[in-house]
């Protein structure tokens, strides 16, 4: 498969990625408002906030590292052993659920009966839907090593949509269940999203269809499953140390970024989630299907190696003017979103001044997302080694510098320090870059480049919105505040339209990769 080939199915698989956050976002949204009507709000703060974090935190730390790295082998591998390394995320999975589930119960703080009953069932029930989850991830990886867009989508559209169904009937006719209504719509979602991987391979692999498919590794259900491979061995063991390697990176990652606390934590990352997570996630499989982990950009091909710095210069660039426009836009409208959001409750203390910080962050966010996800799928296991002995060398200034900044100025100071460690992190990872490609003729980090025009637009943009929020937000009443979001609009326009006409190599990589659809004959 040519890169320009992989590039188009990881730009698809990245668009479909943004139509299927757009779309949880929008269910989400609607649902919580329609279950508030019924349920208490502790009920759906318990579950939105210390049961799905239990849920998210055992699928993170079982299947993450694995992730990275069963997806950036090359076209010689034992998909075998591949898939036998895969199937250890269940066993890993039943171990932290059983662990966290205990600190759940036992160390946090339980809520009260009264008020939340059936909690103790809720952190069984969310466990096990993680659990339930990981017997679909060799199915899972499977279908991502060979860009099955339209699968995922399905997919994951279908479990998200018979969930909430499900959630919305329970809650309407048995509310009384409380946790157990949340629970067993969990449990549901999980369980649907597996049997639509599985039964897709059930119905591939037993059609005539699929002796066309000769890209795949398998060739009946079965092969799936747990197997002693030809040459006696369970696992690659290379692969087995690269993802022990990506499981410290991605610990060590998780502990250093965790902590911007409750609502300014969801405004502030909504846009990161949305837009930039599915973007990293699949252009990371283009990065590690295209280069050889490992090896030098001189000695690999070097049409390969021109299309990979090409698609990175593009992503740096495009999450440069995001990160930028967030920043210069969210600091003057960060009092006017709490405001619409929550009132003056939020909009009057130190609300506005943690968003206007995280704004700074998603910046950073956003630029590291792209930078890690080239150097992950293109460092060596001894780099990512390397990596992650700086990033532990880095855990006890950033705790330092976390302690002294939160003491110095709250809140704000502990997103400082995440600032400061994310430029560490971006610096680290522009380093790789630049060795990577300094005996090549290409210079993909030309991307973090911006016209003088572009960047002044964005000052000048700044600079009204910040006198429009003096003189209009958010004590004059409505017709000030939408005063407000009018000169924003104007600013911003002017802004994209800026860079519409001077960043021409960006949009035609939107054009030609993001932008235009694709027609397949397969679920790809």
């Amino acid at each position: 498969m040519g890169s320009q080939e992989v590039l188009g199915q990881a730009a698809r698989l990245a668009s479909s990625g943004l139509f299927l956050q757009v779309l949880f976002r929008l269910i989400t949204f609607v649902l919580n408002a329609f279950i508030l009507r019924f349920l208490s709000k502790e009920i759906v703060g318990v579950v939105n906030v210390r049961l799905t974090l239990l849920y998210s935190t055992t699928l993170f730390l079982a299947r993450e590292a694995f992730r990275r790295a069963c997806l950036s082998g090359g076209t010689q591998r034992d998909w075998s052993q591949t898939l036998n390394l895969l199937w250890l995320t269940v066993p890993l999975g039943v171990f932290w659920s059983l662990f966290l589930g205990w600190i759940w119960l036992q160390l946090l703080e339980v809520p009260d009966p009264n008020v939340v009953p059936h909690y103790a069932t809720g952190v069984v029930l969310f466990g096990l839907s993680a659990v339930v989850e990981l017997l679909g991830e060799p199915f899972w990886v499977l279908a991502q090593a060979h860009m099955f867009v339209k699968l995922k989508v399905i997919a994951e559209s279908l479990s998200v949509i018979l969930k909430s169904v499900l959630t919305a009937f329970l809650v309407l006719w048995l509310p009384h269940w409380g946790l157990y209504i949340f629970s067993l719509a969990q449990l549901f979602y999980t369980t649907v999203l597996v049997l639509c991987y599985v039964i897709y391979f059930t119905k591939l692999l037993g059609s005539p269809e699929s002796t066309k498919l000769q890209t795949l590794p398998v060739s009946r259900i079965t092969d799936l499953l747990p197997n002693i491979t030809r040459n006696g061995a369970f696992i690659n063991w290379k692969e087995a140390k690269l993802t022990w390697s990506f499981f410290k990176q991605s610990f060590l990652k998780q502990i250093l970024t965790e902590g911007v606390y409750d609502i300014v934590n969801n405004l502030g990352s909504l846009v990161a989630r949305l837009i930039f997570q599915p973007i990293e996630e699949s252009f990371y499989i283009f990065f590690a299907k295209v280069l050889e982990r490992g090896k030098d950009a001189t000695l690999q091909k070097q049409e390969d190696v021109a299309v990979a710095a090409a698609v990175l210069e593009s992503l740096l660039k495009l999450a440069l003017l995001a990160g930028l426009t967030i920043t210069v836009f969210g600091f003057a409208y960060s009092q006017l979103a709490l405001d619409i959001y929550g009132g003056t409750m939020l909009s009057s203390g130190s609300g506005p001044v943690l968003l206007r910080s995280y704004c700074l962050y998603v910046l950073l966010l956003a630029i590291n997302g792209v930078t890690e996800c080239f150097t992950f799928a293109a460092m060596s296991k001894e780099e990512v080694d390397r990596y992650n002995f700086v990033m532990l060398a880095l855990s006890s200034s950033f705790l330092v510098l976390s302690y002294l900044l939160t003491c110095w100025c709250g809140s704000v100071g502990f997103i400082l320090a995440n600032c400061f460690n994310m430029g560490i992190r971006i610096t680290q990872s522009l380093c790789f870059i630049h060795c990577y490609y300094r005996r090549s003729p290409h210079r993909p980090l030309a991307g973090l480049h911006l016209s003088p025009v572009l960047l002044g637009t964005f000052a000048l943009s700044g600079g009204v919105t910040a006198v429009s929020e003096v003189f209009l937000c958010c004590e004059q009443g409505w017709p000030a505040r939408l005063a407000h979001t009018a000169v924003g609009a104007f600013c911003l326009g002017a802004t994209l339209g800026t860079a519409f006409l001077t960043e021409t190599k960006l949009i035609h990589f939107l054009r030609t990769q993001l932008g235009v659809p694709r027609c397949t004959d397969k679920m790809t």
